[in-house]
């Protein structure tokens, strides 16, 4: 009995100890993914990162929730292709961008100015995904003779008021530890319905229905959380400014045009935000296609061909 008591421990600490190595080499190779990619810059907010992907017009790349300058490119860098210079800074409290004492939308977006500056950039379009809309907004009210044009990618909102922000238990925990995020994403098929919603605001049907190159993309920004420990500031940041309902963005200052794009079953109802950012700037359109969730699933192509046209117009692009 005792010899069997010994083997299935045996067991389970080799297995243990696998199954962290197959952790430490994962995580190994998410470093290497990012290292050498970006700069760094001091603003006067603090450190700030940023990448540089393509040549020609300049466009600014904002990244959401839980992203940095590596999620940005991989929700944007197609445009480095298409004859655009993709910049695309890490937002304050994510990946080695500092997280400075009083911290605001404001002060992001002013950072934006100085590391134009500092490209010797004089104006920008900009492309900003999810929670980015807020600096992105503030950027283009603030600093209209830096801003062409702004397309919105399901444009976040503030949480309605008295809401509580709950991703519920396996969520939390996995913005709180790089193992757990790593074991939930090996663990959890993109395509099951807790996932689905709860990461990437999508019913897992309609990843489920998803094209090959659709579900690798899907999985790749999943796979591309990790390492979540240097992004958790940030993302402290995006849940503070989500609840906080301060005073509302200035989007009647706002002159360039504005491009929206959402879909009607986005969970985190970022369709009607994407309607009404538009309706309130005098040049302003929404795309709202039926499906596709938070990640426009099976929309992004679309999504794509959109803002490359959008970019193009007289608006867009330098006269």
């Amino acid at each position: 009995m005792r010899r069997w008591i010994v083997f299935v421990i045996a067991v389970l600490v080799l297995g243990g100890g696998a199954i962290y190595a197959v952790f430490r080499h994962d995580m190994a190779a998410a470093r290497a993914r990012l290292a050498g990619r970006s700069e760094v810059i001091e603003t006067t907010s603090g450190r700030l990162e940023y990448a540089v992907a393509g040549r020609g017009e300049p466009v600014l790349a904002v990244h959401g929730a839980a992203g940095g300058f590596d999620q940005a490119l991989d929700m944007t860098g197609a445009l480095a292709g298409r004859g655009y210079r993709v910049i695309a800074p890490s937002r304050f409290g994510y990946l080695r961008s500092a997280r400075p004492p009083g911290l605001s939308t404001e002060m992001q977006a002013d950072a934006y100015v100085e590391l134009l500056d500092r490209l010797g950039v004089d104006k920008v379009s900009v492309v900003a995904i999810s929670a980015g809309a807020w600096s992105a907004l503030q950027f283009a009210a603030r600093h209209p003779e830096r801003c062409r044009a702004l397309v919105l990618l399901a444009p976040a909102d503030y949480l309605p008021e008295g809401t509580a922000i709950r991703g519920g238990p396996l969520v939390d925990a996995m913005f709180k530890s790089d193992f757990v995020a790593w074991a939930a994403l090996k663990a959890t098929p993109i395509a099951r319905g807790s996932m689905s919603r709860m990461m990437l605001g999508t019913d897992a049907a309609v990843v489920r229905e998803a094209a090959p190159a659709e579900k690798a993309r899907v999985r790749e920004v999943l796979e591309h959380l990790l390492p979540v420990g240097q992004r958790t500031a940030g993302m402290r940041f995006d849940v503070e400014t989500a609840a906080a309902r301060s005073t509302p963005y200035p989007i009647e200052k706002i002159t360039c045009p504005v491009l929206a794009i959402s879909a009607e079953d986005d969970a985190f109802g970022t369709a009607a935000r994407a309607r009404q950012i538009a309706s309130r700037v005098p040049d302003g359109r929404a795309v709202v296609f039926p499906t596709g969730g938070h990640a426009l699933v099976g929309r992004y192509p679309a999504a794509l061909q959109a803002i490359t046209a959008f970019l193009a117009e007289p608006g867009g692009r330098p006269q």
